[in-house]
Formats: structure tokens, C-alpha cells, sequence
């Protein structure tokens, strides 16, 4: 069942640097950086390769890239799209251009600010809001600038991006340093705050092993509001953040996987499949605690989950 490759698709093949290994492949997975979409394409990775016979191919590639190489037909699969993150790509290919499907089943997902309990218990905080207030920024200051730092997200997501509207519309970004950096780096800030009992705020996010590890309380906000949320993303509007606007807390997001149209012709099966997978948010978490916290390889992991979840599996397969 091997997939046909356009020209086009070996192109941004060639251009994006996957490889001989990757144009050989049946089925190619997307990959972003962070936990639950890595665990996640393991798992798809194993269950096409044993129950459909299909040879898979993982490659890292940021949230544009996947989209637009899903759109080429150089990559198949997004395992973990964040809606409403990532809103402008799912408009331009999946209702636009139609040339990438969404699977209708997602997993909830919940975006916020957290601090750790004991941060909570030592400076009063309890609303989001209070970060404008230079008084409390000032419990977050590490390094005598006179602004405290808080991490809104990696570069690359969509909702970092989000976060900066947010900072901006409640007037924290007057007040600290909103520090852009890599998920792993930000977590090891957090654990050597609870080790060191020193303050930290930082952006969070369900499903999430980091709520196993740490007691952590999630800042109250406004409840999210439609006719408040005005947010654009850079590939938008040049002017995104000046014309945007979010002074409420985020909506509940859903986690969908996405693939190729393409693969409804050239691989009906891969593509009934990626119909039809369904995961809750407890699954997700309880994988990418294994992953991360338990350290285990994740192809070995994928391989035992799958078998434990048979059930589910042949699920996904009727």
C-alpha cells in the first residue's frame, strides 16, 4: 500500500530536509514539540504499522509546517491540533482548501496560568489580573530588574502567541518579563522553584503530566467570553497584537487529529482510521506522565499501550 508522491510533495520534501527515509514511508507523522502530540504519534505510528501493514515515518516539524506539508502531500498526519489555537490553519486547509480532514472526536484541553501552591500561599495571589500590579510582580522578580517573569509558552505555538495578547489586554506586560523558552527548560524552572521554595508563575496546560508532579493552583480570570475574545494570529495581520484583544480566560480547547484528504484515495484505510481514533484527556496525561516523568522510550511505551488497550484499538478500526 505504498502512497503515490507528487512532485510537489517531494519537493517540500527535499526542501523541509526529511529525507530519503521519509519520501520511502507510507504514511508520514508530524510531529511539534511538546509531550502528549509525541506520545500520540507513537501510538498511531504502532497501531497503523501492525494491525494495516502501512510503513510510518515520524518527522519534528512546527504547526505551519505539518499543514503545509499535509497540504503537498509531504507529511499525512498532525496528531494533536489545538483548536482554537490553531483556528487560521484549520480554516485555510480544512474548510478552505480542503485538503486536510479533521477527526470529529477531540480530547479537552484546558489553558491558564498557574502558580504552586506554596507561590499561592506566600504572596496572596489568586487572580490573574493581579500580575499588573507592580507590587506583586515584584514577588517574581529572580533577577533585580524590577519585573517579575513569567513563561507564556514556547516559541512556535500558537498560544504563546495568545498569551502576549492576554499579558497585554490585562496589563501585565508592563509588569513582567514574559519569557519565551522550551517546555523542558520551563519545567526544570519549576521544579527548582518547589525545590527551592522560590515564587513562579507560568503557563499551563490539560492534558499534562506536570499536574501530577506539582500541587498547583490555576489563576481565577473573567469566564471566557465570545465578544471579548478578538485574537489574531502574525500570519493573520502584521499588526496581530496591537488589533488584538483577550482580557478573559481561555475556552475550553479540543484536541483533534488531523490528515491529509489525500489519504482517503491512496490509503483508505490509514484514513478510516484516523477517523475514527478517540482518546479523553485522563489517557493523554497518564501517556505523557510515562513519557516525561517515568522516562520511558516512546516507542517501547507506544508498543505496550497499544497492547494493553486492544479494546480500544479495535475501535478505532471497525
Amino acid at each position: 500500500m505504498k502512497l503515490k508522491k507528487t512532485a510537489a510533495a517531494a519537493a517540500l520534501t527535499a526542501v523541509m530536509g526529511l529525507g530519503p527515509a521519509a519520501q520511502a514511508a507510507d504514511v508520514v507523522i508530524g510531529v511539534p514539540n511538546w509531550p502528549s502530540v509525541r506520545v500520540t504519534a507513537h501510538v498511531l505510528k504502532v497501531v497503523m504499522e501492525d494491525n494495516l501493514g502501512v510503513e510510518v515515518e515520524l518527522q519534528n516539524g512546527t504547526n505551519p509546517v505539518v499543514f503545509e506539508a499535509m497540504d503537498s502531500g509531504a507529511m499525512h498526519v498532525h496528531p494533536e491540533v489545538w483548536l482554537p489555537n490553531q483556528a487560521n490553519l484549520e480554516t485555510k486547509f480544512v474548510k478552505e482548501k480542503g485538503t486536510v480532514r479533521q477527526n470529529p472526536n477531540g480530547v479537552n484541553g484546558d489553558q491558564a496560568m498557574c502558580v504552586t501552591k506554596s507561590t499561592a500561599e506566600r504572596t496572596g495571589i489568586k487572580e490573574l489580573s493581579e500580575l499588573s500590579n507592580p507590587d506583586m510582580a515584584k514577588n517574581f522578580d529572580s533577577d533585580g530588574d524590577g519585573k517579575g517573569e513569567i513563561w507564556i509558552g514556547a516559541a512556535g505555538w500558537a498560544s504563546t502567541n495568545v498569551e502576549k495578547i492576554r499579558a497585554k489586554s490585562y496589563g501585565y506586560s508592563e509588569t513582567m518579563q514574559l519569557k519565551e523558552m522550551d517546555e523542558t527548560l520551563a519545567l526544570a524552572e519549576v521544579d527548582n522553584a518547589v525545590a527551592q521554595k522560590k515564587n513562579i508563575v507560568f503557563f499551563c496546560y490539560t492534558p499534562h503530566h506536570m499536574f501530577a508532579l506539582h500541587e498547583l493552583v490555576i489563576l481565577k480570570e473573567p469566564a471566557y467570553d465570545e465578544a471579548k475574545w478578538n485574537v489574531k494570529q502574525p500570519t493573520d495581520d502584521p499588526q496581530w497584537l496591537e488589533n488584538s484583544s483577550a482580557p478573559v480566560a481561555w475556552n475550553t480547547a479540543k484536541l483533534k487529529i488531523h490528515y491529509a484528504t489525500s489519504l482517503e484515495k491512496s490509503n483508505p484505510e490509514v484514513a478510516k482510521l484516523l477517523s475514527q481514533v478517540k482518546l479523553d484527556t485522563e489517557a493523554v496525561s497518564k501517556m505523557t506522565f510515562a513519557l516525561v516523568v517515568e522516562k520511558k522510550d516512546p516507542a517501547e511505551f507506544a508498543k505496550e499501550w497499544v497492547s494493553k488497550n486492544g479494546s480500544l484499538v479495535d475501535s478505532w478500526l471497525k
